[in-house]
């Protein structure tokens, strides 16, 4: 039987490719999110008075039930990072490589991913709080598990998957489409952070603001390295501040 040859794709293939992948992934989270701003602009409660709840319990009367419900949704949520990498595969079997996912630089890796939090994440707090003054964001109560055990690791999973899910997707897996579909780096670049912001649009418009500007910067620093490692890390290390932080400080200040 003889094999058929395979067709290579075009610029419309490469760019229906990406729209499908953003549609089963972060794409649909965008829609969700500028759904859920609406919802709390039409709200009685002004913006900056209403509270986003992250990483709640499912069933928090039945801790083993729960989680369960966490860790099947962390996995699921991967399930993107698998197909877009499955996909660029297809093109070329050394993919991780070319993006930098992959285990070649894992000291270079871990010290720009951890500068990269701290440049981000002082920067960011400080946009959250003035946003919060300006009522142009909900308070964040980003972990709302019970009081078990497994709380801390299911939050510091759930920032990495957050981390490997968006960088993945958002950077390694859309810029070298983008590119290969004809869009030019600056094209490339907004594009993406736009649509980062947007599906942060559900905490409010200084989440849009504050996202859409760390996706340039991410995107900016990809060009120049070719390495979403360095990318996952800073972003799992903010996450996990985010959420491990709150978790355990949320009844020592008031102000969160």
């Amino acid at each position: 039987m003889e094999a058929t040859e395979q067709r290579a794709l075009t610029r419309r293939d490469l760019l229906a490719e990406t729209w499908l992948v953003l549609g089963v992934s972060l794409g649909a989270s965008a829609i969700w999110s500028a759904l859920s701003l609406v919802r709390k602009l039409s709200a009685e409660a002004p913006l900056g008075q209403q509270t986003t709840a992250m990483n709640s319990s499912v069933t928090p009367d039945r801790p083993w039930l729960d989680l369960v419900y966490q860790l099947v949704g962390i996995g699921l949520a991967l399930v993107p990072v698998l197909l877009a990498m499955h996909l660029l595969a297809r093109g070329d079997v050394r993919a991780r490589f070319a993006i930098g996912w992959d285990w070649t630089q894992p000291a270079r890796d871990l010290v720009r991913g951890l500068g990269l939090a701290a440049l981000v994440g002082i920067p960011g707090l400080g946009l959250y709080a003035a946003a919060r003054a300006l009522d142009l964001n909900t308070t964040i109560a980003a972990a709302n598990l019970t009081d078990v055990w497994w709380a801390v690791p299911v939050l510091v999973l759930a920032a990495a998957q957050n981390a490997v899910l968006e960088e993945v997707v958002m950077v390694g897996y859309l810029f070298t489409r983008w590119s290969q579909a004809g869009w030019s780096t600056g094209r490339i670049m907004l594009s993406s952070a736009l649509i980062r912001g947007s599906y942060h649009l559900y905490q409010g418009f200084g989440g849009f603001v504050g996202n859409a500007v760390m996706g340039l910067l991410f995107g900016w620093l990809y060009t120049r390295t070719r390495r979403v490692g360095p990318l996952v890390v800073a972003h799992t290390v903010l996450d996990v501040v985010a959420f491990v932080g709150y978790a355990l400080l949320r009844d020592r200040l008031t102000w969160l």
